[in-house]
């Protein structure tokens, strides 16, 4: 268990120009940036509740290149849950994350208690595909993690994708309350208003 800080620290990785940046930077900030710019390693905050209290989501955006493996070794062991970023117009970028995912296992050793996100970035480029969705859910599958796909470009999952990866949380209850939008629970009764059920 880490120490109890108030702090809730999520790594995201994945190979440079996945869009790992774009995606915090969507999220903490509701911004998206054209221009490509490596990272080195980024931190952000935004408070979230955790345990009934307030809590600091601590995001931790690491470089695309492999120079530092022991910045990668530092975030894996102190991170609270993961988020694989891959572009699904790169079949490279799904293989880099093998060797990741494999040092997070090693690192962490039980990694059915983690939370990790495999994740498909870029889905608003479908015609430069070169990853089907059914092929991420089944590498996910495979390493026992949740999927989704997003697009930083059109804010699409982006806070899904944290909201997801924090009820993955079964130690705590985490959950996203930003500036006290509406509950999970009123969500999904105006989501289920307007689709028919099919018994």
């Amino acid at each position: 268990m880490p120490e109890q800080s108030n702090d809730y620290r999520v790594v995201v990785f994945g190979a440079g120009g996945v869009g790992k940046s774009s995606l915090v930077l969507r999220f903490v900030k509701g911004t998206f940036r054209e221009s490509y710019i490596p990272t080195i390693e980024d931190t952000y905050r935004q408070v979230i509740s955790c345990d009934k209290s307030i809590c600091t989501l601590q995001i931790t955006d690491t470089t695309g290149s492999h120079q530092f493996p022991a910045m990668q070794r530092l975030s894996i062991s102190k991170g609270h849950a993961f988020i694989l970023v891959y572009s699904i117009t790169s079949r490279q970028s799904l293989e880099e994350l093998k060797p990741i995912y494999e040092q997070i296992c090693q690192i962490k050793g039980d990694i059915e208690s983690i939370p990790i996100m495999l994740v498909g970035n870029k889905n608003d480029e479908n015609q430069s595909r070169e990853v089907e969705s059914s092929e991420g859910e089944a590498m996910a599958k495979k390493w026992k993690c949740a999927f989704m796909e997003t697009s930083a470009k059109m804010n699409h999952n982006v806070k899904e994708l944290f909201q997801e990866l924090l009820n993955l949380e079964k130690r705590r209850t985490v959950s996203l309350q930003i500036d006290g939008k509406k509950s999970k629970q009123q969500k999904r009764k105006e989501k289920l208003k307007g689709k028919c059920v099919v018994m």
